[in-house]
């Protein structure tokens, strides 16, 4: 092991030892440790991370770096070619194929909080941009912390947006600093995704994720063709619409209409599989797991994905019988042994230089920079995982260009953009 790869390791051990030190767990909250009967029940043993993959024809190329905090990678879908790295300060910057633009293509720092786990998280092009010149970001605003979804649209000049067109959509209210989700992604259904966390502190104190009248905790699905639609149900502002087939809509009990699905502690990126539709959320873990959670594109929603119960595979409170048979089990799930601390979702690759790993998703962990594929096994369950790299990166997001091949944004000291490509 090189002395990087070692202080690296010491790093992602202090880090993990803050994150529990800051991190305030309610008294008969605390999760029970990995135990044989857990491991059982997900199949093999998370072990199956260290065989390493066949794709040895793959390497990591840097295409972009001095870039400030890269938080995500995303394309525009318009035929351009470009790539727009989001800044977590609060810009958006275009990369044009050979350098990145001198010119943010929006900076709106002044409305945002940073940093840790705030900032401006994520950017989703509406499907018609080309046409429309519409898009939306996730941030967390200056004033209190607060998420707000937002629409903006282009200028005259295609590589510069108006930043006097903004349109909030969506404000939801942020009881702490941390597990603010961020992510946003437009689903095949062409309605808008987000990601919200439980709202923060350590173990849910308020049991949110599990609490449909809360909007923490869920994936969000939203329609913003046109805005200024139906009244929404628990968003603050008035600028779109629910889905009428969304799972809780006039649900009994005051259920919140946007809610897709529940359970989610921070879903810091999630994904979809450009040939199928399938959904891949990856949910950041509380003490001891990671999990990669799965949505096939048939799905009318309303899944329960488990926490505050279960943490991964693992009962979290209660302790024990936290599972009544109607959760729905990660595909993927790796314990903090080893550094392990944050999993960072990536995409199940559908691009065509790298034919091998046609159909592989890919994802990693951001302590100890290790990134690996999964493939689904037959009959269903949890997917096989094989480690793909073991790097010296702290991997924050990964993107996919028009053609659906993959990058990867290295977060700090220096911000690096690299691609998957194959080897010379």
């Amino acid at each position: 092991m090189s002395i990087p790869k070692i202080q690296r390791r010491l790093l992602a051990i202090a880090l993990t030892l803050v994150i529990v030190i800051l991190t305030f767990v309610p008294a008969g909250a605390r999760p029970s440790s990995p135990d044989a009967n857990s491991l059982a029940a997900m199949g093999n043993p998370p072990r199956s991370l260290l065989s390493v993959d066949e794709l040895q024809s793959a390497v990591l190329v840097p295409i972009a770096t001095d870039l400030d905090r890269p938080v995500a990678i995303t394309n525009a879908g318009d035929g351009s070619g470009r790539l727009f790295f989001t800044l977590q300060l609060g810009q958006i910057v275009i990369y044009d194929g050979s350098q990145v633009l001198p010119t943010p293509f929006l900076d709106i720092t002044e409305l945002v909080m940073c940093c840790g786990e705030q900032g401006l998280l994520s950017v989703a092009f509406h499907p018609q941009y080309a046409a429309n010149g519409l898009f939306y970001v996730n941030y967390t605003d200056i004033t209190g912390g607060d998420t707000i979804v937002a629409q903006y649209s282009v200028s005259g000049d295609p590589n510069v947006a108006d930043p006097g067109s903004a349109v909030i959509l969506f404000e939801i209210d942020q009881p702490y600093h941390n597990h603010n989700g961020g992510g946003l992604q437009f689903g095949p259904d062409d309605y808008l995704y987000i990601g919200m966390g439980d709202g923060g502190s350590g173990g849910d104190p308020e049991n949110r994720a599990q609490n449909l009248q809360e909007l923490l905790g869920k994936m969000l699905r939203i329609d913003v063709n046109p805005i200024g639609g139906d009244a929404p149900d628990c968003g603050g502002g008035a600028n779109y619409s629910i889905p009428p087939d969304n799972p809780f809509v006039d649900g009994a009990g005051g259920n919140c209409d946007e809610i897709w699905a529940y359970g989610m502690r921070n879903p810091w990126r999630f994904t979809f599989d450009r040939m199928r539709g399938d959904l891949f959320i990856a949910d950041v873990g509380q003490n001891f797991w990671e999990e990669v959670d799965y949505q096939l594109a048939a799905s009318s929603g309303g899944e329960n994905y488990g926490w505050r119960l279960m943490e991964g595979p693992a009962c979290f409170n209660p302790p024990v019988d936290c599972n009544d048979g109607t959760l729905t089990l990660p595909i993927i799930a790796y314990p903090h042994e080893g550094g392990g601390c944050a999993v960072i979702g990536g995409y199940r690759y559908r691009g065509t230089l790298i034919p091998e790993a046609f159909g592989r998703y890919f994802f990693a962990d951001h302590c100890t920079g290790q990134i690996w594929t999964a493939t689904p096994r037959q009959g269903g369950g949890r997917w096989r995982v094989r480690e793909f790299k073991d790097t010296d990166l702290f991997i924050n997001a990964f993107g996919e260009d028009e053609a659906g091949e993959l990058c990867l944004a290295h977060y700090v000291p220096i911000g690096t953009i690299y691609c998957l490509l194959p080897a010379q």
